[in-house]
């Protein structure tokens, strides 16, 4: 089993900053890539970005590139979501996951869910 707990959202305002972070428990946790979904109001769940714990392998979904960066501290069993330059299109509700394949993360496909955290982005 794995237990994920998100924290760090908020309301922002338009150009602003947020750091999102995952505690991430449970025996086997480290052998899981580590990532970050949002929901829009309305819509389906969107893949942010995955990450392996020693962070030598992450993966970006193209319309994230350059804003969003993706981190783990391993000391910790924390990973982190920084996100720059928000945009009210921003606004959702962002999850942590636990996926059992690096592969299967890139895919969207995740086995562990956090419950999620709100971040709204005011224009």
């Amino acid at each position: 089993q794995v237990q994920l707990v998100e924290s760090g959202g908020g309301l922002v305002q338009a150009g602003g900053s947020l750091r999102l972070s995952c505690a991430a428990s449970g025996r086997t946790v480290r052998n899981y890539a580590m990532g970050w979904l949002r929901q829009a109001p309305g819509k389906e769940h969107t893949f942010i970005a995955v990450i392996t714990w020693d962070g030598g392998s992450s993966y970006y979904a193209d319309s994230m590139k350059g804003r969003f960066t993706i981190s783990t501290d391993n000391a910790k069993n924390m990973v982190y979501l920084q996100m720059n330059s928000l945009k009210p299109e921003d606004t959702a509700v962002y999850y942590c996951a636990a996926a059992r394949y690096f592969y299967s993360g890139r895919q969207g496909s995740y086995d562990y869910w956090g419950q999620g955290i709100q971040v709204t982005v005011s224009s």
